[in-house]
């Protein structure tokens, strides 16, 4: 059976948005984004981010994030090549109802009917883990009905006092084990915890 993975880079207070730059997510009236920015060239994040994206046997994206990537990574770089390559082949599954088909981007599929139902058919299938970034909305869905299997977590030095985050004040209790735990010369943590009993 396939895990899905939630992969997010992530403040000390929990927030996910706008990780990239100032215009990435402003919902809400977030005006704090690139806070992730000065991370990118650590080369612990960066292997840590190639490993997880090369071992992916494919994506979960919802659509702000889809839309996000589609117009960035077909044509990237050729020294982004070790994350274009994986991201541009592997299957992409897109939960969104206002997208129109066929997507763009190839090897990318609409989610149909109930998503929760669509992605634990998806674990199911034989291949690959499915690897979700961004996506908050998506991640809130999949951890409300115990889809995720392990959380990959970036968490960096900084607090930004508000924004969206993947985990809700719903009042429920989640218990999770460490897998594996490692710092990088920025001063971020990178953490990777699984659902304590897996």
């Amino acid at each position: 059976m396939r895990k899905v993975i939630v992969n997010e880079w992530m403040t000390l207070d929990g927030v996910v948005q706008g990780p990239t730059g100032q215009s990435e997510d402003p919902d809400g009236g977030f005006d704090r984004g690139g806070w992730h920015a000065r991370h990118f060239g650590d080369p612990v994040f960066q292997q840590w981010m190639t490993e997880s994206i090369a071992t992916a046997g494919g994506f979960l994206l919802g659509r702000r994030t889809y839309v996000n990537l589609a117009a960035y990574w077909p044509n990237a770089p050729e020294d982004e090549a070790a994350l274009a390559r994986p991201l541009n082949t592997r299957p992409k599954y897109v939960a969104s109802t206002t997208l129109p088909e066929p997507l763009a981007w190839q090897n990318s599929t609409l989610l149909r009917g109930s998503v929760p139902d669509a992605v634990a058919a998806l674990k199911r299938q034989a291949g690959g883990d499915l690897l979700l970034f961004g996506s908050t909305r998506l991640v809130h869905t999949l951890i409300d009905h115990g889809l995720v299997d392990e959380l990959r977590l970036m968490i960096d030095p900084v607090v930004v006092g508000g924004g969206k985050r993947i985990f809700r004040d719903d009042g429920a209790l989640r218990l999770l084990r460490l897998v594996d735990s490692r710092a990088t010369s920025t001063g971020a943590i990178i953490v990777t915890y699984a659902r304590a009993g897996d």
